[in-house]
């Protein structure tokens, strides 16, 4: 009990990672650090959920939407606080147009790592897409805290601030 209690309050491996990627001076800084954040995120949890996430990615990348989510669903069963298996669910109901359901797993994920800017980014681009424009600018603002130089929601805020904010004179 104690070993599984040690585990859960270490620190995961992608806090450290998100303050780098939070303190990059570059674009092409930022790119490396997001590369490193995204590895850390698709491996903290064991060994186990770390081959069935490589299999559910694997899956969605070549189509296989069906056993992408079966993977999916079984590691959310194994490991419910494994923040990104919820960001991954996420993109399939996105792409299903599910968006209510991409939502709530959005949120999840977020409740898991709130610095998530891939969950910060997808809420941006779902909430613009059924026009909740003042929704959309706030997940990207929050999406650019974390990660400053993301090109999806930087153009998010650009596009959507004179809409929800109005122009300047």
């Amino acid at each position: 009990m104690g070993l599984i209690l040690a585990q859960a309050d270490a620190p995961r491996a992608s806090q450290p990672l998100l303050d780098k990627l939070t303190a990059a001076h570059s674009e092409s800084d930022a790119a490396r650090r997001e590369d490193d954040v995204w590895d850390a995120w698709l491996s903290e949890s064991g060994p186990t959920v770390d081959i069935m996430m490589e299999r559910g990615v694997t899956a969605m990348q070549t189509g296989d939407n069906a056993l992408a989510r079966d993977m999916f669903d079984r590691i959310i069963l194994i490991d419910p606080d494994y923040a990104e298996v919820w960001h991954r669910r996420a993109t399939l109901f996105y792409a299903a147009g599910r968006y209510d359901e991409a939502i709530a797993d959005l949120e999840e994920a977020l409740r898991r790592e709130p610095r998530h800017f891939g969950a910060w980014t997808g809420l941006g681009v779902i909430f613009e897409a059924i026009e909740q424009r003042k929704a959309a600018l706030k997940s990207y603002r929050e999406a650019l805290k974390i990660h400053p130089y993301a090109k999806i929601p930087a153009q998010g805020v650009k596009r959507l601030t004179p809409l929800v904010e109005g122009r300047s004179l």
